[in-house]
């Protein structure tokens, strides 16, 4: 529920109660923004070594015009010409001294100081590793958020301030990641993208044969044999000699064959068609249920419900800091309750708290269910950093706050964790608390389960990044300033497996949290335990 709508009428009424080694450019932004510095230093460099090309050879232009002058006007009259001794001295000279200067000046390698900046600057450049895991983001974008190619190479993107286009090469390339992974649906979607533009006409150094060859093969592995000798045809047209390609038209031709001898049934034929469509999607129902609220189209709230959220000024249970000062709080959703508090956070906190995590941002990592360790995982796509309140009093006052807000007690909590997911940067669907399977998850704390989490969002995003939570269908969007709150146990200490939730994708922009997970010690007479073990 959107506090703005009766915020003026409360305000006039009255006050209620209230990653190491491999750099993982692409999990953030913070770290591709000195990629561009970096590459701008780069380019500077490179109009020094144009400028000093450029400077040597007018140097050598103008030698070469002097001496066709000269040439020109002694090979007229060779004898007359050296008969005037300082044109004989001076040929001695040019040919004995002044050519050998000129041969040094052309030898010299006006480079040195670009290639030696190149050298310097190489070792903060991505890798394969990370090039292949930009490229996995935007495949990632593309079925989250259901983007058509075309969409995507034209950057025809919600929210961009800067827009930027896919070239068939850039196609290509995605193309290729893709059929390195054996993901043969994006193979055959970007190279079908990299053909079309090239169709259209765009000058490129990508080869249609090249891209019908991966894009045969690819629609081939899905099952389409029509539509793979089709495409082997038209390689073959380009290139009657193609080794590979007329190979497998004649495997091509060869399955087509035993099949029509098979006689198969046309509901055969459907059958395999939407195997090969299951193939495509290859989702399971959460993911499915996550992607859709990600795109704002999860299940909407019944309007009785709705009458049961709320936005209030909240004193903190009487809090002596907030009687007089209480925050604005709202209902995001009622079960699992989350709550969402405003203006939480100030800009300036959230700069302090952002240039404390930079130069500790490293690839986030889960907690390993079989070791109780923390280790990266493919499904968290983030960098993130920790803080301690004791290294800076924004710190602490924070943990304060959250403190006297949730009525817990923050000394047996985590430190505060600061994340920045950067292009696709996301968290699939997980639980914050540890299950009964996981008995060892945060053991060497000593400190008990999480029993509640505290996020704060320190940016807006232009599109994408919302918190999903798929087993009920809540959608919470990112707010410069707010922090949203929940419990992660009922009061008896067991799980609420409603709580399992997700950080979607950002599509466009850059998305910067932090978080405070609180742990059960130390919350005992705080929040006690019920008689009922779903309380």
């Amino acid at each position: 529920m959107a506090f703005n709508k009766v915020w003026c009428a409360l305000a006039l009424g009255f006050l209620l109660p209230f990653s190491c080694a491999h750099t993982d450019f692409f999990t953030s932004i913070g770290h591709m923004t000195d990629l561009i510095n970096t590459e701008k230093d780069l380019v500077v460099s490179l109009k020094d070594y144009i400028k000093a090309e450029e400077s040597k050879l007018e140097q050598i232009k103008k030698w070469a015009e002097k001496l066709d002058q000269l040439t020109a006007t002694a090979t007229k009259d060779p004898e007359g010409f050296l008969g005037h001794p300082v044109n004989a001295f001076k040929l001695m000279k040019r040919l004995n001294t002044e050519w050998g200067e000129l041969e040094n000046l052309v030898l010299k390698d006006m480079s040195d100081g670009f290639i030696s900046n190149m050298t310097i600057q190489r070792q903060f450049f991505p890798n394969d590793e990370d090039q292949t895991g930009a490229a996995k983001a935007l495949l990632r974008l593309q079925d989250t958020y259901n983007l058509d190619t075309d969409t995507l190479s034209r950057g025809n993107l919600p929210g961009v301030k800067h827009k930027s286009f896919l070239t068939a090469e850039d196609c290509f390339e995605l193309g290729k990641i893709a059929y390195t992974e054996a993901d043969y649906y994006h193979t055959e979607l970007w190279m079908e993208q990299a053909l079309k533009q090239l169709d259209e006409g765009e000058v490129s150094s990508a080869d249609k044969v090249y891209i019908l060859d991966y894009l045969s093969y690819a629609v081939y592995q899905q099952g389409d044999l029509g539509k793979a000798m089709a495409l082997t045809k038209r390689l073959l047209e380009l290139d009657p000699e193609h080794q590979r390609a007329n190979g497998n038209m004649k495997y091509f031709e060869y399955i087509m064959a035993k099949e029509k001898e098979g006689n198969k049934s046309s509901t055969d034929s459907e059958e395999q068609e939407k195997e090969t469509e299951v193939k495509k999607k290859d989702y399971l129902p959460e993911r499915r249920k996550y992607e859709m609220l990600c795109r704002g189209e999860g299940l909407k709230m019944t309007p009785r419900r709705q009458k049961r959220l709320f936005c209030r000024y909240y004193d903190g249970n009487r809090n002596p800091r907030y009687i007089l000062g209480p925050v604005k709080q709202e209902d995001e959703w009622d079960k699992p309750r989350i709550v969402r508090f405003l203006d939480i956070i100030s800009d300036e906190e959230i700069e302090t708290v952002k240039e404390l995590a930079k130069p500790r941002l490293s690839r986030a990592t889960v907690h390993d269910p079989e070791t109780g360790k923390l280790t990266t995982a493919h499904y968290r796509v983030s960098k993130s950093a920790w803080l301690s309140g004791y290294e800076s009093p924004v710190v602490s006052r924070i943990n304060t706050r959250i403190q006297d807000l949730t009525g817990l007690d923050v000394s047996t909590a985590e430190e505060l964790q600061v994340a920045n997911y950067g292009v696709g940067g996301q968290y699939e669907p997980h639980f914050d608390f540890g299950r009964k399977d996981e008995p060892d998850a945060f053991k060497e704390l000593g400190t008990g389960n999480r029993i509640a989490t505290w996020l704060f969002y320190m940016s807006d995003v232009s599109a994408g990044g919302a918190t999903v939570f798929p087993e009920v269908g809540a959608s919470v969007w990112p707010r410069k300033g707010t922090a949203v709150f929940w419990y992660n146990l009922f009061p008896s200490g067991e799980g609420d497996y409603s709580t399992r939730h997700a950080a979607c994708p950002v599509l466009v922009g850059n998305k910067w949290v932090s978080n405070k997970w609180l742990h059960e010690r130390g919350q005992e007479f705080r929040r006690p335990c019920t008689l009922s073990e779903l309380e």
